[in-house]
């Protein structure tokens, strides 16, 4: 049996933060059921953050009470405070997020404190977590540069993920936020969090702006990395970190780990049609060179039935 590697989806959080249209509860609940569709299991599909700070995410409690709930499906959210936990809890959320950062200047900048006083903050949320037995995920951005500090020590980025797993994280998304890593520095940074931390805890989170994610990805994969976040369709950026392109897409991390021969349980070609409907609910063209390459349904509308067939690995 080929070795199975854990896709994170995180176009229905981190994705769609960014968008500068409105996007209909609707429209985030359909993509969602097509990725299920497609076999994906673990969606980040909801941000419990202030409406007034990131609009795109309003009505998460909606989705999350909406979505399809399928045997071997996870869903989490993002949950910044107490008042996020809460909210997540209340609708059934089984593992919710954090995030820090390695930088300095972009922890000022992003959550207006400094690395150690976010660090404290999240402590009551990762309590109140595990408290109500739900497994919290944390993410490190700027792992691999920063757009106001430039590089980033790998033992910076080991001592956050070090502290942010004994306070009680389960796993440790590493980001690559303005996506300028490379296998090299990405090898650097992974020795440096492995030599505090197993592979098993770590997860890859890499930004494809100069087009390295996929390079980046199998460095990972020789270290022993076994987890990574991409986004369908290529959706996101970060709106700290000018000029920074989304993070990986979906559709070029499944089709780099199958012809390779790891298991990822997802169907390509309903991963692809996933892509297609949310760019044409964007009103945009795919950006995925695997969806264009493979030839994507161009005329899926947005508003055409999702299947409920689910394939498992």
């Amino acid at each position: 049996m080929s070795e199975f590697i854990k896709i994170v989806e995180v176009g229905p959080r981190d994705g769609l933060q960014n968008e500068k249209q409105p996007i209909d509860v609707d429209i985030k609940v359909g993509l969602v059921q097509r990725l299920v569709d497609a076999g994906v299991r673990y969606i980040e599909a909801a941000s419990f953050v202030s409406p007034r700070w990131v609009p795109q995410m309003a009505g998460s409690a909606e989705v999350l009470r909406r979505v399809p709930r399928v045997p071997g499906v996870h869903y989490s959210a993002l949950t910044p405070n107490l008042q996020g936990l809460e909210a997540a809890l209340a609708v059934g959320c089984e593992e919710v997020a954090v995030f820090g950062s390695a930088s300095e200047s972009f922890s000022q900048r992003n959550i207006n404190c400094s690395i150690r006083e976010s660090l404290a903050r999240f402590r009551a949320v990762i309590d109140g977590a595990r408290a109500h037995r739900v497994r919290v995920r944390a993410y490190v951005s700027c792992v691999l540069g920063c757009p106001y500090e430039g590089d980033i020590a790998p033992a910076k980025v080991a001592e956050v993920a070090l502290t942010l797993r004994e306070m009680g994280c389960d796993e440790i998304s590493l980001g690559d936020t303005i996506g300028r890593g490379n296998p090299n520095t990405t090898r650097r940074m992974l020795e440096a969090c492995l030599s505090v931390l197993p592979a098993s805890q770590l997860a890859g989170h890499y930004h494809d702006t100069y087009g390295m994610a996929i390079a980046n990805t199998v460095a990972s994969l020789d270290l022993g990395i076994r987890v990574f976040d991409s986004s369908v369709a290529g959706l996101g950026g970060c709106p700290y970190a000018v000029g920074a392109s989304g993070n990986v897409a979906t559709e070029e991390v499944v089709y780099l780990l199958h012809s390779l021969g790891y298991e990822t349980g997802i169907d390509l070609s309903q991963l692809i049609q996933a892509g297609a409907y949310i760019s044409a609910a964007l009103g945009r063209d795919v950006s995925s060179r695997v969806a264009r390459a493979w030839g994507h349904p161009a005329s899926l509308s947005p508003n055409q039935p999702a299947t409920t067939r689910w394939r498992r690995p």
